[in-house]
């Protein structure tokens, strides 16, 4: 094959593969990939291609091989380690993360694809003023594109500034009338006043097929209906939101069990005791518990403290345990991992999760890391850190499993989409609590979200007593914090502490009765707390 031939040859495979790329047809894309590096190993374009393929099929390893390659063989190429960037983050490797980034600076690229990902790397990384930046910059390279709206509408949700965000939201969908994404969040942003949002989403409903589109539409009615109190409406949409999630999702309740009953038998008092040679750091401040029982508030609270940090929902303790005991199974938490953690040095366990938070943490004496799941990981934080403070969110049964239910998560809480199912996890959940309190007197520090609502300076001074932090009147008007907010409760922490939640679910209570019959047979209902 001549020059031109293998020219020609090359261009055509590669606009091949791209193209089947977009339609998803992974094999062919494969294919391309194949032959386009049997004819020149080194071509860039080719090992780039490899890799947004491997993105596709999440096949890490094959992703992260092929964009290091494209590095090598051309240093100034953006896109690749904007997306080596956005693979470390996702394995906890901030500091890698970071390099890459700065890498993709010192090209100074305009691409607003890899504006837009520099961006979501930023965010990952808590870094939301500067990622609010790179989404702006993505905008206006390529102003009208929905995907970087849509990104620049959710920092600023973050931010606060749910005026501009709402701007945008709507700006998308003049776009692309059917964005179910930007329909919903548009939703969760601001309180519905009358039913003309919920009319055009119910239309789009019902000409969407697919489920995961229905669920954002059905959740966002929901929510608009509930504003407007109409909670008949609001509970059907919820609950058919909650079934066309359902049906897209694998969750796997016997291999959740197993995991449970795991940590049960073998993380015990004596464990702890054994070999305990743990990093004595005194910053990290664990917030944990479930999703929507009132972490978000608590962490606002402490973090309105001078001295302490928020460094956002982490994943890097998790990560930890993963990448030392070079756990492989795609299932983020299993009774496999926790046997593989069961035998590893804790002082490596401390040592990998404080490099890979420093970025993350601030300059503060003190930082809280609020993931809710970490509390499966308590044992082994204690025997890694010692000295952290662990700070356990309680809220009533029904409220905290009526919240979850209603909520349309990302790609977390798989339980939370049918009612036993979501009631037999809390319950699992609540049983694993009285274990590690069992177990571990004094070393966990439960707080009310019902107390903590309805009066909170006593139940602040009581929390940052525990801390071991002086108290400052400043903690009291946390809603009054410019900082970033990144959950589903990043509107409501901006308002001051309220009791508008409490007992919400007694408006569907005959609705609900899945729910609390599965709740009472474990025993576990509190309903006057």
């Amino acid at each position: 094959m001549n020059t031109a031939a293998k020219h020609k040859k090359l261009d055509e495979l590669l606009k091949k593969g791209f193209a089947a790329l977009s339609l998803v047809d992974l094999q062919l894309a494969g294919n391309c990939c194949k032959e386009i590096l049997e004819i020149q190993p080194d071509l860039v374009p080719g090992h780039f291609l490899v890799g947004l393929v491997g993105l596709a099929a999440h096949d890490r390893p094959t992703a992260f091989s092929a964009f290091k390659s494209v590095v090598k063989l051309d240093n100034d190429h953006a896109a690749a380690w904007a997306h080596l960037a956005k693979l470390y983050m996702s394995e906890g490797q901030v500091n890698l993360a970071d390099n890459a980034l700065r890498e993709t600076r010192r090209i100074k690229t305009d691409d607003p694809l890899v504006l837009d990902l520099i961006g979501t790397v930023l965010s990952q990384m808590g870094e939301h003023g500067v990622a609010k930046a790179f989404f702006a910059r993505a905008n206006t390279t390529r102003p009208n594109h929905p995907p970087f709206m849509l990104n620049l509408a959710n920092n600023l949700v973050f931010h606060g500034d749910t005026k501009t965000s709402q701007i945008i939201f709507r700006d998308v969908i003049k776009v692309q009338p059917n964005s179910p994404q930007a329909h919903w969040a548009m939703s969760t942003s601001l309180k519905a006043k009358d039913e003309a949002h919920i009319d055009e989403m119910k239309k789009l409903s019902d000409q969407n097929t697919d489920p995961r589109a229905k669920a954002f539409y059905l959740y966002a009615m929901g929510k608009e209906y509930e504003d407007l109190q109409q909670w008949d409406s609001a509970f059907d949409c919820f609950s058919s939101g909650a079934a066309a999630r359902r049906s897209t999702v694998e969750y796997d309740e016997q291999s959740e069990i197993e995991m449970f009953d795991y940590l049960k038998e073998n993380f015990t008092a004596q464990w702890l005791d054994e070999n305990n040679s743990g990093h004595a750091d005194q910053s990290p401040i664990f917030v944990l518990g479930q999703p929507r029982t009132g972490t978000t508030l608590i962490e606002r609270i402490i973090t309105s403290h001078s001295d302490v940090t928020s460094a956002g929902e982490l994943q890097q303790f998790g990560l930890a345990l993963r990448r030392l005991s070079h756990y492989k199974n795609p299932k983020r938490f299993s009774s496999e991992l926790f046997s593989n953690a069961k035998q590893l040095d804790s002082l490596k366990i401390a040592n990998m999760y404080l490099q890979t938070t420093s970025k993350m943490r601030g300059t503060t004496a003190r930082f809280v890391d609020k993931l809710p799941q970490n509390y499966m990981l308590i044992p082994l934080i204690l025997k890694a850190l010692p000295n952290a403070k662990i700070v356990h969110l309680v809220r009533n049964p029904m409220d905290a499993c009526f919240s979850s239910f209603k909520q349309l998560f990302a790609d977390a809480y798989l339980h939370s989409y049918d009612q036993q199912e979501m009631a037999r996890h809390h319950a699992r959940y609540r049983h694993l609590m009285e274990t590690w309190h069992e177990r571990f007197p004094g070393q966990i520090f439960d707080i009310s979200y019902e107390n903590t609502a309805r009066n909170l300076e006593p139940n602040a001074r009581k929390l940052l007593d525990y801390l071991e932090l002086p108290w400052q009147d400043e903690c009291l008007n946390f809603h009054q914090q410019d900082s970033t907010v990144s959950t589903a409760s990043a509107v409501q922490v901006r308002e001051p502490a309220h009791t508008r939640s409490i007992g919400r679910w007694l408006n569907y209570e005959t609705q609900l009765k899945p729910m609390y019959d599965s709740l009472k047979q474990a025993g576990i209902l509190d309903l006057h707390s």
